[in-house]
């Protein structure tokens, strides 16, 4: 059905991952060049083929989820942001080829990007993050799980320069800590991260069971 179709928006491979490869999919992207939103999560067995093809066979994307797909590397993803001017949702989870340069490269292209998700990946640091921060100024959404090497100073540049996010998650960046966190908490920002004083009241609770600190208001 879909080799037939030249006339697609939005292509969804999520559940394709055991059979999908390069091989099926190169002939539907080059034929699709209207396509808007674009889901291999965990399509493993793709290479950096498609992506290059995807950059240059779709000029209009503007949401892409390569989530899990450790074939993406720095090449790859310059050539989305050379060919795709638009994206505004860029999904890299556990993407752990892509380094600090490569995104920068990327958000620097990319300016109208309001969600980001780097995490899972232990080679994105404050570089990459304070990029994006100074290049995307209208990012709304960004997901840093597990970026181990980012920290506070990265933090405190985002908060100063997307005064329109609305999200961030840090769950598991242990250099970053309220300091930078209480800049956005007070901008009611949703944080994945409980402020530390929850935090040990929750885990006091857990411990011994005191039911007062329940209905305690911080």
């Amino acid at each position: 059905m879909l080799k037939d179709n030249s006339v697609l928006q939005r292509l969804d491979l999520r559940s394709c991952s055991d059979w999908l490869t390069d091989k099926e999919l190169l002939p539907i992207i080059g034929q699709n060049h209207h396509l808007l939103h674009i889901n291999l999560n965990s399509c493993v067995q793709l290479s950096r083929q498609s992506l290059v093809a995807i950059s240059l066979s779709c000029p209009h994307l503007q949401n892409i989820c390569l989530g899990h797909c450790e074939w993406v590397d720095c090449l790859s993803l310059r050539s989305l942001a050379d060919h795709c001017k638009n994206l505004e949702a860029v999904d890299l989870t556990a993407c752990r080829q892509v380094k600090d340069d490569a995104v920068c490269y990327m958000v620097s292209k990319s300016k109208r990007l309001k969600s980001l998700s780097l995490a899972v990946n232990a080679n994105i640091g404050d570089v990459a993050v304070e990029e994006t921060a100074k290049s995307c100024r209208d990012l709304e959404h960004l997901d840093l799980t597990g970026c181990l090497r980012v920290k506070n100073e990265s933090i405190r540049t985002l908060a100063e320069y997307c005064s329109k996010l609305k999200s961030l998650k840090v769950k598991h960046c242990h250099n970053v800590t309220e300091s930078s966190l209480g800049i956005l908490r007070k901008r009611e920002v949703d944080l994945d991260v409980e402020p530390p004083l929850q935090r040990a009241l929750v885990l006091l609770q857990d411990v011994v069971g005191f039911a007062p600190f329940i209905n305690l208001q911080i």
